[in-house]
C-alpha cells in the first residue's frame, strides 16, 4: 500500500529534525497507513497535527486512540511513536514486545533512527492502537 501524500503541515513539522529523523518517521508514518489499511474496521485515517506534531486517528470508524509521530525531549536524535498515556498500551508493549524499543514513560515508542526497524513488534502496537476501542485494553490485536 503507498500512503498517501505527505500533507504540508506535516512536513513543515518534520523539518525541523535532521533527514535521518525524517526520513525514519515517514516509514513509520507508511506502516500506520499500511496497519490501518489491512485491520478490518479501522477504515480511513484523519491526518493532523496535535501539539505541532503529525498525529493520525480513526475519526470515521472510532476504532483506535491517536498515534503521534515526533521526537523525544531527551533524545532529539531518535524517533518516538506516541500514543494516550491515559491507555495501557505502552505497558501492555512494555510487557510483550519490550525487547524491540525503549520507552519513554507511558507514552512512548523511542527508536533510533538508523537501526533496523523492527516491523513485526511496531505493526503490533500500531494495531493495538488503531483498534484500541474495539477491544479488550491491554491486549495486543494480532
Amino acid at each position: 500500500m503507498t500512503p498517501p501524500p505527505v500533507p504540508e503541515a506535516t512536513a513543515r513539522a518534520w523539518s525541523r529534525h535532521t533527514t535521518t529523523v525524517q526520513a525514519r518517521l515517514l516509514d513509520i508514518r507508511a506502516m500506520i497507513f499500511a496497519v490501518a489499511a489491512e485491520t478490518d474496521g479501522v477504515g480511513p485515517l484523519t491526518e493532523t497535527l496535535k501539539w505541532g506534531e503529525p498525529a493520525w486517528l480513526t475519526a470515521a470508524s472510532g476504532s483506535g486512540t491517536t498515534i503521534r509521530l515526533g521526537v523525544p525531549r531527551l533524545a532529539p536524535d531518535h524517533c518516538a511513536v506516541f500514543f494516550n498515556c491515559r491507555t495501557t498500551l505502552v505497558e501492555t508493549f512494555r510487557q510483550q514486545v519490550g525487547d524491540s524499543f525503549s520507552f519513554q514513560g507511558n507514552r512512548a515508542l523511542i527508536i533510533a533512527p538508523d537501526a533496523p526497524l523492527p516491523e513485526g513488534p511496531l505493526a503490533l502496537c500500531l494495531r493495538a492502537a488503531l483498534t484500541y476501542h474495539r477491544r479488550a485494553a491491554g491486549r495486543l490485536a494480532t
